[in-house]
């Protein structure tokens, strides 16, 4: 094949994109490290529902895993029934986070279990329900008064130097700079989820592309109807066999269902 770069364009539904920044996470060296030596928490989210699918079904533990219930709190439209904390009302069916050590599913457990135990090597994913792709800054709404799971994620992060993976979609890209919305949004005399900037590995379906198969990727258009709400149009540059590799992952993954409940 030629190594001339050449571009092609692909469209992405924020279900597919999911799909495919979860499968980027198996070929990051750390994290696959970290599956068999030490401690990867996969904190519960629909995102990281995928990701979670991704790797229990990477170290063969995913018969009893569902996405169905795997977060804590979400957006939906104004018509379905959540508490004021954007909370699906009945949680009795959450699983708890995905903790895996040295590639043995402790289940049930949450990060808040293990968090105290965390070191230098060990992974955290967590989702984001922003990101800004020219500062490369991610943000995530925070209903529980002590900050929640990032909070005490962010123990183990800063603490004690314990990565940080944060998957997210680019419909969740804004323009803003997340510090001066996180600013306005904490402010004694704002209303409404409070605001956590927080800095780590951001993977969107661009980062996610390059890292299985060397493309760059730019979002150039986005959009759509009829089930295509919320997609993206990428231009993804590079050589005949990475855009081959690429458009076979995006192929495989353009079935990808929605999310449902």
């Amino acid at each position: 094949m030629t190594s001339e770069r050449k571009t092609k364009q692909f469209l992405l539904t924020p279900a597919a994109g999911k799909r495919i920044i979860a499968q980027s996470l198996l070929f990051v060296p750390g994290i696959l490290d970290a599956l068999q030596n030490r401690t990867v928490v996969i904190i519960a989210g629909t995102t990281n529902g995928y990701v979670a699918e991704e790797i229990l079904n990477k170290i063969g533990q995913n018969t009893e895993f569902s996405k169905k219930r795997f977060f804590r709190g979400i957006t939906l439209p104004p018509e379905h029934a959540t508490t004021n904390t954007g909370r699906i009302a009945d949680e009795s069916l959450f699983p708890g986070d995905v903790v895996i050590v040295k590639g043995k599913w402790e289940k049930g457990k949450t990060i808040l279990d293990v968090v105290d135990n965390l070191q230098e090597g060990d992974i955290i994913i967590k989702g984001a329900n922003a990101v800004n792709l020219d500062t490369m800054q991610a943000a995530i709404y925070i209903g529980h008064p002590k900050a929640g799971t990032i909070g005490a994620a962010m123990q183990a992060v800063i603490g004690r130097r314990v990565e940080l993976y944060l998957p997210v979609g680019l419909e969740k890209r804004i323009s803003g700079d997340i510090s001066r919305i996180a600013q306005k949004l904490n402010s004694p005399n704002a209303h409404g989820p409070r605001y956590y900037p927080v800095f780590g590995n951001i993977i969107t379906e661009i980062e996610a592309l390059k890292i299985m198969t060397g493309v760059e990727a730019e979002l150039v258009a986005a959009g759509g109807v009829g089930g295509a709400e919320g997609s993206c149009w990428l231009a993804l540059t590079g050589t005949d066999e990475q855009l081959n590799k690429a458009e076979k992952i995006i192929r495989s993954a353009q079935d990808e269902p929605l999310f449902e409940l």
